[in-house]
């Protein structure tokens, strides 16, 4: 709620239990509201517990009107970073993919079919508020296909069996190195859709220890966004 307040969404309206009034960040938080006129309602903790989707609710639930980027909200100029998520299903991962993405310097996160609802509760608690502030765009395959041949954005598909990436990105213009980079990383288990992988510039990997199988989605994105953002 403050990364809402602090993005400048509109809040149509909040519902506060007295545990919000129990930390100070709580009572300014109320305060900001009302100086915006929310209309807050003040309700029982016996009331407010079954509204909340958590065990342990920190005493505000609000609704508010998201924003809507479309596909020209994408940065296409210079030498953009984007993330294309392709089929993440569970949405704390999801959640942690924007918001590594917003931490990173991502221009934009594109969001394929399969992928788990970026505004669905707990996608939005584990983005920390980075989709308030964050391009998130849904596209299905044909359009986003269509969107990146059009502005010659290169792909690079994560995968286990992939080049080193911190090779690829030491080729200049053959992996990469100028213009825009769309790094794609796929579902937990199965992995990025075969049509996707075939139209890639490369397939990427993060070399890891012995005996290490694989990394968690998010970890592996946050340090393929670092290395193609400082490796340029």
């Amino acid at each position: 709620m403050e990364e809402a307040v602090g993005a400048g969404v509109r809040i149509m309206g909040a519902v506060v239990s007295p545990e919000l009034a129990r930390t100070s960040r709580g009572t300014e938080l109320h305060a900001v509201l009302a100086s915006r006129a929310v209309t807050v309602q003040e309700v029982t903790a016996t009331v407010f517990g079954p509204l909340a989707d958590t065990d342990s609710p920190q005493g505000i639930i609000a609704i508010v009107e998201p924003r809507r980027w479309t596909v020209e909200a994408i940065p296409v100029d210079g030498s953009a970073t984007l993330l294309v998520i392709d089929g993440v299903q569970d949405p704390g991962n999801v959640g942690t993919l924007l918001r590594t993405a917003f931490a990173l310097g991502a221009g934009a996160t594109i969001v394929l079919r399969g992928t788990a609802d970026v505004w669905g509760p707990k996608t939005l608690r584990a983005a920390m508020g980075a989709t308030f502030r964050h391009p998130v765009i849904g596209l299905d395959d044909a359009a986003f296909i269509t969107w990146a041949r059009r502005h010659e954005v290169t792909l690079l598909a994560t995968a286990s069996d992939g080049e080193p990436l911190t090779r690829v990105m030491g080729k200049g213009e053959e992996g990469g190195g100028k213009g825009v980079i769309a790094i794609i990383v796929g579902n937990e288990g199965a992995g990025i859709r075969p049509h996707l992988n075939a139209i890639a510039a490369k397939r990427v990997a993060i070399p890891l220890a012995q005996g290490a199988e694989s990394l968690n989605v998010a970890v592996a994105a946050g340090i393929l966004l670092y290395e193609v953002s400082h490796g340029r």
